[in-house]
């Protein structure tokens, strides 16, 4: 489930959607409010809309997954910290975190260890100011035993942590990523991947080479529109990979 952008500022949390569904959630809803979805009607068919405002009341036992933040705009405070007294796993990614800059403690008072943080280092170092960027790995690791839940650090390596203290960086990736809606993309397949029962570390670990392939396979012009038709191919890749050396796993 993900939470919508305003009507005008949809496309973001679309983005997230498809890639969500592309990586092989079942099922995949965009709620939000009655103008937002109509504009989802247009571009969307194999996603479900459903509206709702702050009480969130068609959230219910079948939710495995949450991502909230892109396009979420200014109500995202609010709707972040709903979100999370539900105890579902949650993404937190864009306007989820910037709209805790300013009271970052409140945050992470409500967080824990099934939700993941995608923030890219401009975002880090609004939530963290305190925490020296100097040294990625070690960034990444304060910063989710600070916030108790999983933290993905984006950038040309990203690394990810958890509050347990294991830590992964994602040396796989391509200077094409850097555009526009695809960080949107990065959260989609965490989200999707979690909504199939895989814990949030490994989720977020998987969902970074998985986008830094797309990266690497879609070379010069790839766009975050053009990376949802690409998921299918890196999964495919995977698994004429591993049928090929007989490890069951991408390489």
């Amino acid at each position: 489930m993900l939470w919508s952008g305003p009507v005008l500022h949809t496309g973001a949390s679309r983005l997230s959607a498809q890639a969500a569904l592309a990586v092989g959630a079942g099922l995949v809803t965009l709620i939000g409010d009655s103008a937002a979805l109509m504009e989802h009607a247009a571009h969307v068919t194999a996603i479900m809309l459903r509206e709702t405002d702050m009480s969130l009341a068609c959230v219910d036992d079948r939710v495995t997954a949450f991502a909230i933040g892109p396009g979420a705009g200014p109500s995202a405070r609010q709707a972040v910290l709903q979100i999370l007294s539900l105890n579902v796993p949650t993404i937190l990614d864009a306007d989820a975190l910037t709209a805790f800059e300013h009271d970052p403690a409140t945050l992470f008072e409500a967080t824990g260890p099934h939700g993941v943080m995608t923030p890219h280092m401009g975002e880090f170092r609004r939530l963290f100011p305190d925490i020296s960027t100097d040294n990625t790995a070690e960034a990444a690791r304060r910063a989710a035993d600070r916030a108790q839940c999983v933290v993905l650090l984006k950038g040309s390596e990203t690394w990810i942590a958890a509050p347990d203290g294991r830590t992964l960086v994602n040396r796989h990736a391509s200077p094409w990523l850097a555009t526009a809606g695809s960080g949107d993309v990065l959260t989609g397949l965490i989200c999707g991947l979690v909504a199939q029962g895989v814990p949030v570390f490994d989720a977020a670990s998987i969902a970074a080479w998985l986008h830094g392939d797309i990266g690497v396979r879609g070379g010069p012009g790839l766009t975050a529109d053009n990376m949802i038709g690409h998921i299918t191919l890196v999964l495919r890749g995977c698994l004429l990979d591993a049928s090929q050396d007989g490890s069951g796993s991408c390489t």
